[in-house]
Formats: structure tokens, C-alpha cells, sequence
């Protein structure tokens, strides 16, 4: 598998391996080699491996790495019209942290919500936390949605796309820094895959069907 790098991840990445090597010539080794591990960390959190996963129209493939913390019904309208079923993705340091698509459609619908930095594993911070919300419609008028929801120590939310823009399954959408959470919310048709404390993989995971 190809491995390549998020390029939201130089802007940290480079400093801490001049400050590195910096430590080096001067020799403190200690400091030279904690500062080489903090940059082995970031090199890893920012990694963003090429995932080919199903291109089946009635998919939908998982839009972050983690692990499904919660699996729960909803309100009719909670979220959006048509979606009764929520699936909960936490995203630990040591996971891929970029997004991407979980269907090919239109975005119908982006809205930021400022908010807290609750642990992502709490359920309340589904709700209130610091958060995008993003809903897809396929060319078959079938719609999901996610949520890009900060945790404690994300910094920041990175989404590439706006409302109107076309996406595809698997196409890389945006990023959070640093832990955090997705939800993702299905029509009640949608047969769900996985079950809790499942890991998936960004890109790759069928985490429902919509047939």
C-alpha cells in the first residue's frame, strides 16, 4: 500500500525536524532525540494512505479510521429529513486522520457549528462540540450525512469541499488535527455493516448499504 503525506502536516513537521537537528550539531542528544520522536509522531499522525475501496452505487464506504463507539436511532429530522440511524467513528492519535467521501453525490448541505473540546469518546460531544456538517445526495436521491466533530485535543477541522461541490466515493475531503470524532447518519433503510467497537478503515470499510 502507498503511503503518502497530508500536506496540512509540513506547517508542524518541519520545525520540529530543524529544531532537531538543530539539538544535534549542538549536541544534546537528548533533546535531539525527543524531538526526533515528536517528528516520527507527526509523520505518522499525517499520513494518508491511497485506499481503493467499493465502488458499488449502494455502499457507503467509512469516512474516517477509528473505532465505532456507538451504533443508536435517532428523531426523524434530528440531523436532516430522512435519517434515523447514526453510526459513531473515534479517531485516536495513532489513526489515518483525513476524510474522505462515504458516497459519490452533491453536497446538498456544509455547516460549521463552533462549539467544545469534549473528549470525542463522550457522547455528548456529538452535539456540543466544535463541528461540520456535511450532507451528500447520490444520483439516486438516496442522502447521508456526517459530522467532522472536534475532541479534546483536535485544534482544527479542515474541510476541502463546499455546498454544491461533487464528490466521489473514497475522495479525500478534509482532515482533523490531533483526535476527534465522525458521525455519520443513515436513511432507515440503510442495512449497517459493522457492528461496536469494530475498527475501520477510511476508504476502504463498508459501513452500510443503501439499496
Amino acid at each position: 500500500m502507498r503511503i503518502r503525506f497530508a500536506p496540512e502536516g509540513w506547517l508542524f513537521v518541519i520545525p520540529v525536524v530543524i529544531l532537531a537537528a538543530a539539538a544535534l550539531l549542538l549536541q544534546w542528544y537528548i533533546a535531539a532525540i525527543l524531538f526526533g520522536l515528536i517528528a516520527a509522531f507527526l509523520i505518522n499522525f499525517f499520513r494518508d494512505p491511497h485506499r481503493q475501496g467499493s465502488d458499488r452505487a449502494i455502499d457507503v464506504l467509512s469516512p474516517a479510521d477509528g473505532t465505532v463507539v456507538q451504533i443508536k436511532q435517532i428523531d426523524d429530522g434530528a440531523i436532516w429529513q430522512g435519517l434515523t440511524t447514526q453510526v459513531s467513528i473515534f479517531m485516536n492519535v495513532f489513526d489515518v486522520h483525513v476524510n474522505r467521501a462515504p458516497i459519490t453525490g452533491r453536497i446538498v448541505h456544509y455547516r460549521y457549528m463552533p462549539g467544545k473540546k469534549l473528549a470525542a469518546m463522550v457522547e455528548k460531544s456529538s452535539t456540543d462540540n466544535e463541528q461540520n456538517l456535511i450532507v451528500v445526495e447520490d444520483a439516486r436521491g438516496h442522502k447521508v450525512a456526517f459530522k467532522q466533530i472536534a475532541g479534546l485535543l483536535a485544534r482544527r477541522i479542515v474541510f476541502d469541499k463546499k455546498e454544491g461541490d461533487e464528490v466521489v466515493r473514497g475522495e479525500r475531503i478534509g482532515m482533523i488535527k490531533f483526535g476527534s470524532r465522525v458521525d455519520i447518519f443513515f436513511p432507515p433503510n440503510a442495512e449497517i455493516r459493522v457492528k461496536t467497537r469494530d475498527k475501520v478503515k477510511v476508504g476502504l470499510t463498508v459501513i452500510a448499504e443503501i439499496p
